[in-house]
């Protein structure tokens, strides 16, 4: 009895050592991580996880890639615009990884791959756009900046579910040129407005008009309820509108006297 205790005090050392070896070789890996596992430099075909996982240390070395998506803050890029404006872009792109594997072999690392090709591809389609649509259609943009670099990211594992058009820093030269533009747009509607406006007035004048003269009576009417308006004000000074034709009589009269 003695001497197997001996013996299993000379192991002691040897099996604390192997349950310390043991027991660093499991990992946990959460809901959202998968473990991409290399034996002796080889990939295994399956990613590991969710959960406990176990790798054998110096034989097995495990990659934990994040499936979550990432939001990615591409920051304010040199634009030039097909109309020749120059202008700082900023924008911002999700994505993701879904396939650990290839995000592991394929690429040496995709997060900084993905914000290198999402830059380039900002400057190279914004560049192709003239200043009106990237301010107006920033939705079409957008879209065709994920299918764009989606279609780059897609053999690393990644993919690209969304890019949006974050903001737009206009020089100050071109704020006040849009500023002129807007007040002379404003100006051209009110002008339009205010020329539709004498039209419709002058449509209506021109029928009461028609319908006054099929009567005499109706123009004496209206010539007594000019007055009685004029009376209204209180007014010293009363003005009795003359016809034409009866102050060229009275010419004619002076003339033959003369």
């Amino acid at each position: 009895m003695n001497a197997i205790l001996a013996s299993l005090g000379c192991f002691g050392p040897l099996l604390i050592a192997v349950l310390l070896y043991v027991l660093a070789s499991f990992r946990v890996i959460n809901e959202y991580e998968r473990a991409v596992v290399f034996t002796l430099g080889k990939v295994n075909p399956q990613p590991k996880g969710p959960g406990l996982i176990f790798v054998w240390r110096i034989f097995q070395k495990a990659f934990v890639i994040s499936l979550r998506t990432v939001v990615l803050d591409v920051p304010s890029q040199d634009i030039i615009t097909r109309d020749n404006v120059t202008l700082k872009v900023s924008a911002v792109v999700y994505f993701r990884a879904v396939d650990p594997a290839s995000a592991v072999l394929k690429v040496e690392n995709y997060y900084f791959a993905t914000s290198q090709i999402a830059q380039t591809t900002l400057r190279s389609v914004l560049g192709e756009a003239s200043l009106d649509e990237l301010l107006t259609e920033r939705e079409k943009l957008g879209q065709r900046l994920r299918e764009l670099i989606d279609a780059a990211t897609e053999p690393w594992g990644i993919e690209v579910s969304a890019v949006e058009v974050k903001n737009v820093d206009l020089p100050e030269q071109v704020q006040r040129a849009m500023g002129r533009q807007a007040e002379a747009e404003r100006e051209k509607r009110a002008k339009i407005i205010a020329a539709e406006g004498e039209l419709l007035a002058s449509q209506q004048l021109l029928e009461a008009s028609n319908k006054i003269s099929q009567n005499p009576v109706a123009i004496q009417m209206r010539y007594l309820q000019t007055l009685t308006e004029i009376a209204v004000e209180k007014n010293s000074t009363i003005l009795f509108p003359l016809p034409m034709e009866f102050m060229s009589v009275i010419q004619r009269l002076g003339e033959k006297r003369d």
